[in-house]
């Protein structure tokens, strides 16, 4: 099948953009790191189990760093972790603005999950940068600040590719395809997103992210912009991770 056909049936798209635009504003990294407790940790006593759990995420958080932002997930149902399954998931979000911002990141996250090994295998991280939209001359009030601390019940994350056509069009076609998208979104504006940037980084070029505080009604938004004519341009948006926000100590009560 060529670039220009329509691509192989996926499962959910983003009403965001995808290369830059004119507005300016510094970067953050996002990373999205699932564990999965292996035959160790399920063997140890429940409180064992517990304290571990909030060992990881009390040092995944002190690795995030002063000003950078980590909540904590539930990851139901499992999965294997090469697949984004896991236990939990820990989403780590700093500032990038820094060209070594992202090694920093990385080495405060390996050494903070290094002395739980033992118990959880990390799962294949997906992340990736914010960069401005040439959709959109400013972020919109659904747009998920990820340095922020107000996270919603339910989180969606997945890769995305687009098809080489896409990237073909000239601006002003995107951009007419993608204001349908746009308006679609709209009209759920319960549903926050994120659009990160990956080309070049990881497999995919893009990592999408979703909040909400229903998944029936995300669920609604997906199905709706299943008829949208930029549909046609989707090469990849699997694996979904889907998981549930889990503050303070309701992620270590979940284990034991």
């Amino acid at each position: 099948m060529s670039d220009r056909d329509s691509p192989r049936p996926t499962t959910t798209e983003t009403a965001a953009s995808e290369t830059a635009g004119t507005e300016t504003a510094a970067p953050t990294l996002s990373l999205f790191a699932p564990f999965a407790g292996g035959a160790a940790f399920w063997g140890l006593p429940a409180a064992e189990r517990r304290a571990a759990v909030a060992a990881l995420r009390d040092d995944l958080a002190a690795a995030a760093g002063a000003g950078a932002g980590a909540a904590f997930y539930q990851l139901y149902p499992t999965r294997g972790p090469a697949a984004g399954g896991g236990d939990l998931l820990a989403w780590v979000a700093t500032d990038a603005a820094a060209p070594q911002a992202i090694g920093d990141t990385f080495g405060r996250v390996a050494r903070a999950a290094a002395p739980h090994r033992r118990w959880f295998t990390p799962g294949e991280t997906l992340w990736g940068l914010t960069r401005p939209s040439p959709y959109v001359g400013r972020a919109s009030a659904t747009t998920i600040d990820p340095l922020a601390g107000d996270r919603l019940a339910y989180l969606v994350v997945y890769p995305f590719v687009k098809t080489h056509g896409w990237y073909r069009l000239d601006l002003d076609e995107r951009r007419r395809l993608m204001g349908e998208h746009i308006r679609v979104g709209r009209g759920y504006g319960d549903v926050r997103q994120l659009l990160l940037y990956a080309f070049g980084l990881q497999d995919q070029d893009f990592v999408v992210v979703y909040e909400c505080r229903d998944l029936a009604r995300f669920s609604a938004l997906v199905h709706e912009l299943r008829a949208t004519e930029a549909r046609g341009f989707t090469a990849r948006d699997t694996p979904i991770v889907t998981a549930l926000h889990r503050p303070g100590d309701e992620l270590p009560a979940l284990f034991g």
